[in-house]
């Protein structure tokens, strides 16, 4: 079993621009391969293999031309060409869309680090080559202080180490090899899920987790967000000459502020997602049935889609399944077309004509019930029937 771990990175002043020139080494060779292969593909020629490019790109790397290359450790180049080849074989698989250019304008900050060179203790992590000098007194520049003591284990194999900038902070990235855990029997009842807009979850024994984004929270910070964004329209047109508009300082600032409020809504809605899957999860039920959204088709609405973006079905769903399987629990993911809400669960007769705005299910058989807990308890009876 792999697990992965992510942990910001406390870096000082010389440590982050090493960090960024990593980043644009990284994104330059990409850059460079992808540019090859475009070229070979207009030309006719035979499709280049990475090993034949790393080859190309060590006699650029030794020009004078490029000497800036060399203070840039060898692995994070020679990666960012192999994930260039690994997406291109996607493309031509029918598997991904056609690879892109990394633009620094857009953010693409992120590199690889050689299992091998790399080390983690409880507070810091050692990268390679971040100090320019073999001095012993410089080489404690490597060592990068980690947010948060012992998060990551150590003493263990290694996989995949990445570090990437998410326009505030640097971020650390690895995956971790253990033992695959045994699966052990519940004795709990199966527990249906049914996901929503009016609430995020609603389980079949009635647990409702409600929307966080109707909370007091969450709205304030919303409404802060969108004042800030008229205020920086505001000053770009008032900072207009001719065509262009100029970016001030106040601008940045006031865009780097917007940067952390958007941050904070994420993470606020991204760790209300772990606690609903964790505390589900602790029950340890023998199943756990969910239903697969049709989440593009639900986005086509323009009067739900933000709705729908903003509670992340797909994360919850993809949390629920990696946590279930670490903890041994069956995931059962009820058809798209299966009539959860439309189906009585005391006479079994469906309602073909009912709409979204109809919140409580009424049947001829005099069942009234919540339509999104009827939901829940028909997933659940799908998932005991399998």
């Amino acid at each position: 079993m792999i697990k992965s771990f992510k942990v910001m990175l406390i870096p000082n002043n010389k440590q982050r621009t090493r960090l960024f020139q990593f980043a644009g080494g990284a994104r330059f060779a990409y850059n460079w391969a992808l540019v090859k292969e475009i070229t070979a593909l207009k030309n006719e020629e035979k499709f280049i293999s990475h090993y034949d490019l790393r080859k190309e790109f060590t006699l650029l790397r030794n020009s004078a031309e490029y000497s800036w290359l060399k203070k840039i450790s060898n692995n994070v180049t020679k990666q960012a060409i192999i994930d260039l080849d690994t997406a291109y074989k996607k493309f031509f698989q029918k598997k991904a869309s056609y690879p892109k250019f990394k633009s620094k304008r857009k953010g693409d900050f992120s590199f690889y680090q050689d299992t091998a060179k790399i080390k983690i203790t409880e507070t810091h992590v050692k990268l390679e080559s971040i100090a320019l000098s073999k001095r012993k007194n410089r080489q404690k520049l490597n060592w990068i202080k980690l947010a948060e003591v012992g998060r990551i284990p150590v003493r263990v194999k290694y996989k995949n180490p990445r570090i990437s900038f998410d326009g505030l902070n640097w971020w650390f990235s690895i995956s971790v090899e253990f033992e695959t855990e045994k699966t052990t029997e519940n004795l709990n009842d199966s527990i249906g899920i049914d996901l929503g807009i009016k609430d995020l979850a609603v389980c079949s024994d009635g647990t409702i987790y409600p929307n966080i984004n109707r909370t007091k929270k969450v709205r304030k910070l919303k409404k802060k967000v969108r004042r800030l964004q008229r205020s920086i329209s505001r000053k770009y047109f008032k900072n207009k000459e001719g065509e262009s508009y100029q970016k001030t300082s106040n601008i940045i600032k006031s865009e780097r502020l917007l940067l952390k409020l958007h941050h904070r809504l994420k993470n606020i809605r991204q760790n209300y997602r772990h606690q609903i899957t964790t505390a589900i999860i602790n029950r340890k039920p023998r199943l756990i049935v969910i239903e697969d959204l049709n989440v593009m088709g639900m986005m086509r609405n323009k009067h739900l889609s933000k709705a729908v973006q903003e509670q992340g079905f797909y994360e919850l769903r993809r949390q629920i399944e990696y946590k279930a399987q670490w903890a041994g629990i069956k995931i059962i993911v009820a058809d798209r077309f299966y009539p959860s809400s439309k189906t009585c669960i005391k006479c079994g007769r469906i309602k073909k004509d009912l709409k979204l705005s109809e919140r409580i299910y009424r049947c001829e058989c005099g069942n009234e019930i919540d339509r999104d807990l009827q939901a829940a308890i028909n997933l659940k009876r799908y998932g005991e029937k399998i």
